[in-house]
């Protein structure tokens, strides 16, 4: 066999491997999303309780630039990390909404 035909006989596996870890990142990012909206529901709760407005724009502004330094550092696009910030945000807040009612 040469290099030329184990080359294309890895590439399969290589991909199978590397389309593993991103199921695994996958699994990840959805527990991870599942925990942060456990905490922010508890957020919300307490906001109804205590009559206070389900968002809180300054504390948004200051995500978003933690966020998107978080980003760039990271080499991340930080124009995508703000909007799946602002994304998560806005079901936070309709989640908050709900808890009013």
């Amino acid at each position: 066999m040469n290099d030329t035909t184990a080359n294309a006989e890895s590439a399969p596996q290589a991909l199978l491997d590397i389309r593993k870890s991103i199921d695994n990142l996958d699994a990840a990012l959805i527990h991870i999303l599942a925990e942060r909206f456990r905490c922010t529901k508890a957020v919300g709760q307490l906001k109804a309780r205590h009559d206070l407005p389900p968002a809180d724009p300054e504390r948004e502004k200051r995500q978003v630039a933690r966020l998107r330094a978080l980003a760039e550092n990271a080499d991340l696009d930080p124009d995508f990390a703000e909007k799946l910030l602002n994304f998560i945000i806005t079901e936070v807040i309709r989640h908050h909404e709900a808890a009013r009612t």
